[in-house]
């Protein structure tokens, strides 16, 4: 067997993710309750009373803390990972998994992201949408036609079948428009609070860039595939510069798939509550992963059982 660790990004998150898992692990709770914020995480992930835990500079920190709580428990039965990958905000976890980051700094991190990603959101009417069942090529040339309207990139090239385009609100419109002529088969927009992953978010990495620069990083442990290589680091690859480049650039998941494919990965472990990467899994590598989530007692427990047993 060889394992992976997915980390799952924005999205996915909902109120009372973590509750039980926090109720029931020490370990769980020591990485939890690890940083320190300037709002309640266990109120916003477990009960979310001013409903703002859609909001990007509150979903990042709670995804990432329940991420590093998840994380210790596995350790702590002895599951670790040969490779590791998040989507977007999940590289975090992935590399906090490798040990690049502790869990402290990585829930920081990710709340001063997700403050940055909101400000440069600021002012900006945005859109994201799914394009599903067009190749590459032909959606590249339809936010390329719709450029007179505006910033449209594609954001994310999730599996075969399945990639977002995002930028400002009237391209993205255009873009869709010319993705339906050219044949694909459904349009769905989705819910977020800025244009991610496209140039518009430079001032968020420009902001990352100087936070880095008082950022300890540790040795990566773990090899990590990064969003914006679909691979690993190559030569005169940085972590900060990846990560930099991470959220103005594309993700490419379902490039992530295949390389962990190529590497021989057969079982895959999704972190985060939902099940959005396994799917990715099963549309891009078929049979030739095992994929399991995590995102309670019940399947912490049921996955770690699935890893111990091979």
């Amino acid at each position: 067997m060889r394992l992976a660790f997915l980390f799952a990004g924005q999205g996915s998150q909902k109120a009372g993710m973590g509750r039980d898992l926090y109720e029931t692990y020490p370990a769980f709770r020591k990485a939890f309750d690890s940083a320190e914020l300037d709002f309640d995480l266990k109120k916003v992930c477990f009960e979310d009373p001013d409903g703002v835990i859609n909001q990007t500079q509150y979903t990042q920190p709670c995804m990432v803390a329940f991420a590093a709580g998840v994380n210790a428990v596995l350790r702590e039965k002895g599951i670790v990972p040969e490779y590791t990958a998040g989507l977007s905000l999940g590289e975090y976890s992935a590399l906090h998994c490798a040990g690049v980051f502790t869990a402290k700094q990585a829930i920081e991190l990710t709340a001063f992201r997700g403050a940055a990603m909101a400000q440069a959101a600021e002012g900006v009417e945005s859109a994201m949408t799914a394009v599903l069942m067009l190749d590459r090529q032909t959606l590249a040339r339809c936010c390329e036609e719709a450029a007179d309207a505006g910033v449209v990139k594609i954001c994310n090239y999730n599996c075969p079948g399945q990639m977002v385009i995002g930028g400002e609100k009237a391209a993205v419109a255009k873009a869709g428009e010319l993705a339906k002529a050219a044949g694909a088969r459904r349009l769905m927009p989705l819910r977020v609070s800025g244009p991610f992953h496209t140039p518009l978010m430079h001032a968020a990495g420009e902001a990352l860039k100087v936070r880095f620069e008082t950022e300890e990083f540790g040795e990566m442990q773990i090899p990590v595939l990064f969003n914006c290589l679909g691979n690993q680091m190559r030569e005169g690859d940085t972590i900060p510069g990846l990560l930099c480049r991470q959220v103005q650039e594309s993700v490419y998941m379902e490039d992530t798939i295949r390389a962990l494919q190529a590497l021989g990965v057969d079982t895959v472990i999704e972190i985060g509550p939902g099940r959005a990467l396994s799917g990715f899994v099963a549309k891009t590598a078929g049979n030739t992963m095992n994929c399991c989530a995590v995102e309670d007692c019940a399947s912490l427990e049921a996955a770690a059982a699935a890893v111990m047993a091979e």
